[in-house]
This record gives structure tokens, sequence and C-alpha cells, in this order.
């Protein structure tokens, strides 16, 4: 015959769920604020409730058993004269367990505030999303081969370098005016204005080169000593001779 199956432990404390959630049990049926509880009249109904509890077999639940300790030497310690020197300070203690109190009653509160809250698929009921349309795009592109052209060569345009070209334009050198009036000073050129000196004829932007370049050759050959000039007034036409 086989031994019988060692009993197991079968506790029904109405939603307790340790011996902390009983002591906040206890301590709301003393009608006061958790600040103000009486902790010795705490841990009497505690120990009431545990002598009351033998068929429950709570020997096996050592975090009964230690709470029940724990609180009679509380209350042992809350008894006795205060001793200066005693660590842990017993009135510390029991100032941490009603804490521990309205903290636990606070977070058993707000968890009953939200299963009594309205439940997805419950209580409530979201609206069904739409489904909508898909937009199947197909790009149909007209042109013709002019508009390619333009618009590749406007690409072209863009990213191509730009190229700076100088035209090139008729001009009198500095040396091509030296050989001109030192060929005239050799025909003795006397009181000659200086536009008289200039090639005839020409196109404008080759006589404006001439007059500058004769202009400068003038004063070269003038700083030589070979050239002599003048002028009567301001904005006077210069007067050109040979030197003698």
């Amino acid at each position: 015959m086989s031994d019988p199956a060692p009993e197991t432990l079968t506790v029904s404390l109405d939603a307790w769920e340790g011996p902390l959630d009983l002591l906040l049990a206890l301590a709301r049926e003393q009608k006061v604020d958790l600040r103000e509880i009486s902790i010795l009249q705490l841990v009497d109904q505690y120990l009431d409730w545990l002598r009351s509890a033998e068929s429950l077999k709570l020997e096996v639940a050592a975090d009964w058993l230690v709470m029940a300790a724990w609180l009679a030497y509380l209350k042992s310690a809350l008894l006795l004269p205060k001793d200066p020197e005693a660590d842990p300070d017993p009135e510390l203690l029991a100032l941490r367990l009603q804490r521990r109190l309205q903290q636990l009653d606070a977070m058993r509160e707000a968890g009953a505030r939200l299963m009594a809250r309205d439940r997805l698929g419950r209580d409530v009921f979201p609206r069904g999303a739409p489904e909508g349309l898909r937009l199947v795009r197909r790009p149909q592109w007209q042109a013709s081969l002019f508009d390619l052209i333009a618009a590749y060569g406007a690409v072209r345009a863009r990213s191509a370098p730009v190229l700076h070209v100088v035209a090139r334009r008729p001009v009198m050198t500095l040396d091509m005016a030296l050989a001109r009036l030192e060929a005239m000073l050799g025909t003795g050129v006397d009181n000659a204005t200086l536009v008289s000196l200039l090639p005839p004829g020409g196109d404008p932007a080759w006589r404006r080169s001439a007059l500058a370049s004769s202009f400068v050759a003038m004063l070269e050959l003038a700083r030589q000593g070979r050239l002599a000039f003048a002028q009567e007034e301001a904005f006077a036409p210069l007067r050109v001779g040979s030197v003698a």
C-alpha cells in the first residue's frame, strides 16, 4: 500500500496576498487615517487573527509567522521605556510600517481604478478602419523631338562650364606708335596737334587705340628729349614739335 499523498497547504484569505495586505485590512477596521493608526492595537488584531486561524495550518507559512514575530518585537519595544541608544528606533519602525501601509493602500486604489475602466473589446469597441482606394499611377509622357532637344540643351547649358572669350579688336601697339612718330619727326614736324598725327580714317575703335598709343609714345619721346609739346590752356589741343 502506497503512502498517502503529503498534505498541501490551502489558504483562503479573502484576497489577502500576504501579511502586509492583512495588516492593511486590520488598520482600516480602526476607521482612522493610516497616519494615525494605533500600532499596538494593530499588533493585537494581527496576533488574534493568527490564533483564530490555527486550522489553516499557517505554521508552514513562514511569511506570516515572521511578520507575527516582528510585530511582537515592535509592540514590546513600544511598551518598554525608550532606550536612546536602541538601534533601530521603535518609533521609526512604526512610522515605516505606517508608510508602507499607505503605499500599499495607494497601489490597491490605483489598481482598482484601472480595473474599473472600460476595456477595449469588452466595454468599448473601435470603429472599423476604412479600406480606402488604391491609386495606381501610370505616367504618360507627351513630348515632341524639339521638346526633348530643348530640354537636353537647357540641362547641358546649366552643367557646361562658362567660357569668356574676348573678341579680337584692331589696336595700335605702342611700338607701332613709336615707329610712326619717329618717322614723322624725321620729316620735321613743327607745331602739329596730336590728332593730326593719327592715321587717317579707320574704325572708331582703331582710332581710339591709336590716340592712346600715340599719346604714350609722345610722352616717351619727350622723356628722351627728342620731342617737345605744349598746351596753351586746360583742355586745349596738344601742340607737338621736333627738338632742334
